[in-house]
């Protein structure tokens, strides 16, 4: 089981410079390197508070000279928002600058916001990236190519900087489209998924999906040979105050984006989001029965049930959110390094020899 932390990079108000949120994003990625954990996460967002990482790569980029082991990835560059040769030159970059350590997570994107300001529309984000797909699949070979589709044309074109992984560095694809989803088994690529805030029940939920997508397909999960990664917040505490600001956090991080891909984006200076409550809006008690938190004990615990349901191999942890407390976060990034991952690796390597 691999275990990566989510860095959003967050700002929930003025009382946190934008600076602070970058420096502590990257502070959190050494000290998970440090805590063992495998792979360290990137968003992408733009023009407002609700991530403050405008491009995952060069994170990546800047993340690769303060680290030495911990894979770093994108999640997700938004593709439809590049221009696909820039965007192939950048990748090779990244990962030849961290010595092959890159996971190149890759979406269509959901908010409207974000694109009317880039001047195009979400509307056709879809097709725009299914073709962005094909021209990373030819584009990273370190070949000279050339792509003519509906939406990308491009001329004979060479890569300057080629990949230091070879055939191509490994994909991710994150979606709530069927067709993607599908077309992400197809290609071998490994899938990016989220039960949101929500229990046991829609991570049920969510497996029959990504089987059910799988059989149109005429696939199955199990014979993927992509990774399925768990998007999931979580914290292991004995302070219930702690707990509790945290998943205060997690509901802030929802209610914005909710906010955005519902269009309501309402601020009232063109910046800082306001935070509005979700149609169906979950107290802390709810999310304390659905969500992965509490002692070391009910943390694994959870984690396993969760694990034994959805059968992912990646967790990917959801650390800074809001306005939490960034000393607090990276000891919470320690404890999960010294507790449990050690403790989950070892019941399910116990599970396996059984």
């Amino acid at each position: 089981m691999e275990f990566g932390v989510f860095i959003l990079a967050q700002r929930r108000s003025y009382k946190q410079s934008s600076a602070e949120v970058i420096h502590n994003a990257m502070e959190q990625t050494v000290t998970a390197e440090a805590a063992g954990f495998n792979t360290a996460w990137f968003a992408e967002h733009h023009f407002n508070n609700y991530s403050l990482t405008p491009s995952p790569l060069m994170a990546v980029a800047h993340a690769a000279g303060r680290t030495r082991t911990i894979r770093l990835g994108t999640a997700v560059c938004i593709l439809p928002l590049y221009q696909p040769a820039r965007f192939l030159a950048e990748v090779g970059f990244a990962d030849t600058v961290s010595h092959g350590r890159l996971e190149l997570g890759v979406g269509s994107g959901y908010q409207q916001f974000e694109f009317e300001r880039f001047g195009t529309t979400v509307d056709d984000s879809w097709h725009v990236y299914n073709e962005f797909l094909d021209v990373i699949d030819i584009g990273l070979q370190g070949k000279n190519f050339e792509y003519q589709g509906k939406y990308i044309q491009m001329m004979p074109t060479s890569i300057a900087v080629d990949t230091v992984q070879k055939p191509g560095v490994p994909m991710w694809v994150t979606s709530n489209n069927p067709k993607t989803l599908q077309r992400a088994m197809r290609d071998g690529h490994n899938l990016f998924v989220t039960a949101l805030l929500k229990g046991n029940e829609a991570i049920r939920d969510l497996r029959l999906k990504l089987e059910g997508i799988a059989q149109d397909d005429g696939q199955t999960l199990d014979d993927m040979t992509g990774k399925i990664g768990f998007l999931r917040c979580g914290y292991v505490s004995d302070n219930k105050a702690e707990i509790d600001h945290y998943l205060d956090c997690a509901r802030y991080q929802r209610r914005i984006s909710e906010s955005l891909k519902q269009r309501r984006q309402l601020t009232d200076d063109g910046y800082m989001m306001k935070e509005v409550p979700m149609t169906v809006d979950p107290d802390i008690e709810e999310l304390r029965a659905a969500l992965p938190v509490g002692c070391v004990n009910e943390v694994v615990d959870k984690l396993l049930a969760e694990i034994e349901i959805l059968k992912p191999r990646h967790i990917a942890l959801q650390t800074q959110l809001g306005d939490f407390d960034q000393t607090t976060m990276l000891r919470q990034i320690e404890r999960w390094g010294e507790r449990i991952i050690p403790e989950v690796r070892k019941a399910l390597g116990t599970k396996a020899a059984a």
